[in-house]
């Protein structure tokens, strides 16, 4: 059976603001010294068009932002100074989070992750505040109030979790207090919001709390996965996703927008799941679902940060192993996984989405104008568990022009799939410089001829799309055209 879709090139268009652009996660802040981790943001930022990367651990005691020695307390922002330069130089800004708690302000001695993050709220408040006031300060002295202006500033991580914040809600409320005003005693233009919630959680309690204590809030930031709301002891991640609704991540983004009170809205963290050791992260299924996610909800949000742009990460322990289910696009080595290949294409759209035609229970089609060409980008896409098969897809667009010519770029088991060719090596732990060439190699987006019927300004196309695969149609059109054409 075809599935039919169908779009009017001349009708109304919506922006595509391409918000999964704005901003990339990655692990915490001292790994963004590492020359790999830089190499790798480069790349995507030169390839994936990111413009903000958000880390953990800012003022962590391994960054050396304050420490107590000898009873006295030593700031040093030398570390964070080395970041930020690198980021300005290759184009990028921070969308800085302010945490974790540095020892000497803890009240207590509970600790997250393999680099024990102290999680606590301050025993100080007034020295949280200082701190604050005094690295903020800093970087407008160092890079000027024109340029911090640009940047993005949230209080602390996830605090309705007790992993990251075993204090209550009004101890992070006071926390964003403190911190808010700290920064706007700085320069009152600086932007800082909040809750940075996991879940969407808190979002109308911190606006309310704000209001009522006339605390500033310039953008709303949350995060969501899938497994989030649906997990529960003993579910794998499978299982999970399996249980997930499909629209979820656009549901909750159209939520949080109306909740928003017409603030800014960005997402700080989404992934597929919130595993760092899941395999589906280093496949094709991780590709077809974000680029669903992401042109889905590009109309409610204002920034979408994918957590993370790279598998050189140490929250649990440091792997070894290439393709280990890590969060990344890109791999240990560097190397391309599929959903990287996915938000290269989606670098490459316009700005202007079209109306699509059409409905299907795995299938999604999206239609993208840029200059004198088209994109039609198909998703095949379903939760683990659920059924899907290989759909012949059929696309009609009227009041075309002639096509030049039409390409395909596929992503799906057979193409652009570096984790297909690891197994097939026989899974190797380390790599060697011939291998990672091989991968990178495999990883690549093939451009394919496709065939295509042109008839009284109306371009027929016929696609096979396997299961949780994306193929992304470019259409190259003539200014003016003939009324018949066929090409196979």
């Amino acid at each position: 059976m075809t599935i039919s879709f169908s779009c009017n090139l001349s009708g109304v268009t919506t922006p595509l603001n391409h918000a999964w652009e704005h901003t990339v996660g990655s692990d915490h802040a001292p790994v963004a010294l590492r020359a790999d981790w830089q190499a790798q943001l480069r790349r995507c930022h030169d390839e994936l068009g990111f413009r903000h990367v958000r880390f953990h651990g800012l003022l962590s005691d391994d960054m050396g932002t304050l420490i107590c020695h000898e009873e006295k307390l030593l700031y040093s922002f030398f570390n964070a100074d080395r970041i930020w330069d690198f980021l300005l130089s290759i184009g990028m800004r921070p969308f800085v989070e302010l945490s974790f708690m540095p020892e000497t302000l803890a009240s207590g001695n509970d600790i997250v992750f393999h680099y024990r993050g102290n999680v606590t709220p301050p025993k100080d408040y007034d020295g949280w505040a200082t701190l604050i006031r005094k690295l903020v300060t800093h970087w407008v002295e160092r890079y000027g109030i024109e340029e911090v202006n640009k940047w993005f500033f949230e209080v602390w991580n996830e605090p309705n979790l007790p992993a990251f914040w075993p204090g209550t809600q009004d101890d992070y409320f006071k926390l964003y207090s403190h911190t808010a005003q700290a920064i706007k005693t700085v320069n009152s233009s600086l932007q800082v919001g909040g809750p940075v919630t996991a879940m969407n959680a808190w979002v109308e309690e911190f606006l309310d709390y704000c209001e009522k204590n006339d605390l500033p809030v310039d953008f709303i930031s949350t995060h969501i996965y899938p497994t989030d709301p649906l997990g529960f002891e003993g579910a794998d991640t499978e299982e999970q996703l399996a249980n997930c609704p499909r629209e979820l991540l656009r549901d909750q983004a159209r939520l949080t927008r109306e909740r928003a009170g017409g603030r800014p809205v960005y997402y700080t963290e989404w992934n597929i799941s919130s595993n760092p050791r899941d395999h589906f992260h280093d496949e094709p299924f991780a590709a077809a679902f974000a680029a669903k996610i992401a042109l889905e909800t590009d109309s409610f949000i204002d920034g979408y940060s994918y957590w993370t742009f790279t598998d050189i990460f140490e929250e649990n322990y440091f792997p070894s192993v290439p393709f280990h289910g890590g969060f990344g696009l890109l791999n240990l080595y560097g190397i391309p996984k599929p959903i990287y290949r996915v938000f290269q294409l989606l670098h490459r759209l316009g700005t202007e989405l079209l109306t699509v035609e059409g409905t299907h229970e795995t299938v999604d089609a999206f239609v993208i104008r840029k200059d004198g060409a088209v994109t039609i980008f198909l998703t095949n896409y379903a939760q683990p568990r659920h059924e899907i098969t290989t759909q012949l897809v059929n696309i009609s667009l009227t009041s075309a022009s002639e096509p030049r010519t039409i390409y395909i770029e596929r992503i799906d088991e057979d193409h652009a799939n570096p984790r297909r060719l690891w197994h097939e090596m026989g899974e190797p732990e380390y790599l060697s410089h011939l291998q990672v060439e091989q991968l990178e190699a495999t990883s690549g987006l093939v451009k394919e001829p496709l065939s295509w019927k042109f008839e009284n300004q109306t371009i027929q196309l016929d696609v096979a799309v396997p299961p949780y695969a994306v193929a992304a149609i470019t259409l190259e059109l003539r200014a003016e055209s003939p009324q018949t054409e066929n090409h196979t």
